[in-house]
């Protein structure tokens, strides 16, 4: 059966906007979906005005997910069809409610002696939150109260009739583990992850759905407040690869509300006519008027609040041009992205490399950045008071990596799970207690070098140390002006400015690392009171070293270095 089954859905686009379900044909056991969307819609909410059903309450897109979830079934067969849902909806769309009636449901059509049920929150308040309307929904209907037994502090719902229970905990590894759920429900996945034990959290508690056919998951979440990471990420660029055909994959089904990317480049979040797109509840517990007012009042309140706005109300994922005192040129940064960007390339098409370095201790990133001149010349234009005149000028290319000690995943527990999504990427080095960053960094200078293209290493004077030790093994010193020390603070200035200038032009490309993205976004502009700096955003987590080596390598580069030699690249290009 699982060969008629395609959970794709090319035309989302157009579905999106045009309000129509964002579900695919699906070949659904009708029967058993109409009597699961009964029970759904005969559960009443008890915390809204009125006591409404689910029935009365909620949008026809949560009776099609409820229908598709309990009719994606092979009764011959006793298995789920599609074992893993991901909803991702604007915050006020009612996701808890629907997460509690939807497990009820569940927990009432349960066909396993004993079965379990798991809601799995990140928090205990979430818990807390999850677990109310369940526990309302059973108190509000004489039949379902006198089956089940709930408990109001143990956040447990028992069927006194065969023992099947509905759980709800917060994550933790231990408390998840032993468990034998049937369906697990993960609330807000996006809190998940900025947890690095969250992949062994979700493993304990999904576990036992490889020995039960039946069963399934579901992940519910708003989008995060920062650049997703960790489980979150894995789980969300899945689901939309299913969902674009990139993942063949019929047991998985993505129900994502989000503006499709051409609108986010467009910012056509900020037309409250499009709020419809990322909230499907429009209407049904969603006022526009409000979420109109709301927008106007974070706007005038700063990045900052409107971040928060725009990533939970409106389902917008955060980048690095949403910032508070944001460093201009992040604006410009991805659109001079350069896939295919490698260090193999940046060698090939320059003509100067200067390498910049910056940070290394062992609770910070050590980072690295090449910034090659290229060879040949690139046209622009620019245009003043209606007349054109084109310009040619040398592009300069950058490519980046960067290092850190295994401590810092301890350390740095919130941004634990970004570095390892970081190392996946091949875009960071974790190294152990022999530090063998310095080394890496010797052996790319000295591969520049060799190659004859090596302008200068250029670093914070304050920060050489061990390094320019390791630096004058292979030839690499102060004395022959190989190894510049850069000064910092408002001494960057010029490069924080040229930098911003060359990606408003075009003429600064790098190899869209989603590492450099993060310490681009993480930059804060800082004035002083004769220039300005460039500072982190927020101590401690908010790590920005290779972008600050990005600055050392610009720095010397504007001086407009030559080559130390003229050999050419055959060991690399033969």
């Amino acid at each position: 059966m699982t060969t008629n089954w395609v959970t794709s859905l090319p035309d989302w686009k157009e579905r999106i906007l045009a309000r129509r379900s964002l579900i695919p044909i699906l070949p659904l056991n009708e029967t058993r979906a109409a009597r699961a969307l009964r029970i759904f819609s005969r559960l009443r909410l008890v915390d809204v005005l009125g006591e409404p059903t689910m029935g009365e309450a909620c949008a026809q897109w949560v009776f099609d997910f409820v229908r598709t979830i309990f009719g994606a079934y092979d009764e011959e067969r006793a298995r789920q069809q599609i074992r893993e849902f991901l909803l991702l909806v604007a915050k006020k769309n009612g996701k808890s409610s629907i997460a509690a009636g939807i497990m009820v449901t569940a927990l009432i059509m349960n066909q396993r002696r004993q079965g379990e049920y798991l809601i799995l929150a990140p928090t205990k308040d979430i818990a807390d939150n999850s677990f109310s309307p369940a526990f309302g929904m059973i108190n509000a209907d004489p039949v379902l109260k006198a089956r089940f037994k709930p408990s109001n502090i143990t956040r447990v719902i028992e069927n006194r009739l065969d023992g099947a229970t509905l759980q709800v905990k917060a994550a933790d590894a231990e408390a998840v583990g032993g468990q034998k759920a049937t369906v697990v429900l993960i609330d807000e996945l996006w809190l998940f992850g900025k947890k690095h034990t969250a992949e062994n959290i979700i493993g304990e508690a999904t576990g036992s759905l490889a020995a039960r056919p039946e069963g399934f998951v579901i992940y519910l979440s708003t989008e995060s407040d920062e650049p997703p990471a960790g489980v979150f990420k894995k789980r969300l660029d899945y689901h939309r690869d299913v969902r674009d055909g990139l993942i063949e994959d019929p047991t998985t089904l993505p129900l994502i509300y989000e503006y499709p990317p051409e609108m986010l480049q467009a910012e056509a979040w900020r037309d409250p006519s499009t709020f419809y797109i990322p909230n499907p509840s429009l209407g049904h517990g969603v006022d526009l008027e409000w979420l109109r007012t709301e927008y106007i009042k974070k706007e005038n309140e700063g990045a900052g609040s409107l971040r928060l706005f725009i990533a939970k109300h409106l389902n917008v994922e955060i980048g690095m041009n949403l910032r508070g005192n944001r460093w201009p040129g992040a604006d410009y940064w991805q659109g001079q992205t350069e896939p295919g960007l490698t260090r193999e390339a940046v060698l090939e098409r320059s003509e100067v490399v200067v390498v910049g370095i910056d940070g290394g201790g062992l609770d910070d990133l050590f980072g690295l950045s090449l910034l090659g001149r290229e060879k040949v010349e690139s046209e622009f234009t620019i245009t003043t008071d209606g007349v054109s005149k084109v310009y040619r000028e040398k592009r300069w290319l950058l490519w980046s990596h960067a290092w850190c000690h295994r401590g810092v995943l301890t350390r740095r527990k919130i941004i634990a799970s970004r570095l390892q999504d970081f190392a996946l990427a091949g875009e960071l080095t974790i190294v152990d207690d022999q530090l063998g960053d310095i080394s890496a960094m010797v052996d790319i200078v000295e591969e520049i070098k060799e190659c004859g293209l090596l302008g200068a290493v250029a670093a914070d004077p304050y920060s050489l140390g061990e390094f320019q030790n390791a630096m004058v093994s292979i030839g690499v010193t102060e004395e022959n002006k190989l190894l510049v020390g850069v000064g910092q603070g408002w001494r960057m200035m010029n490069a924080i400015k040229t930098a911003e200038r060359r990606l408003a032009r075009g003429m600064l490309r790098h190899s869209g690392s989603s590492l450099m993205a993060w310490c681009v976004g993480n930059l804060k502009i800082e004035a002083t009171a004769t220039a300005i700096r460039a500072t982190k955003q927020s101590a401690g987590d908010a790590k920005i070293d290779p972008a600050m080596a990005m600055f050392d390598a610009i720095d010397i580069m504007s001086t407009n270095p030559e080559a130390t030699g003229k050999r050419q690249l055959q060991y690399f290009f033969a």
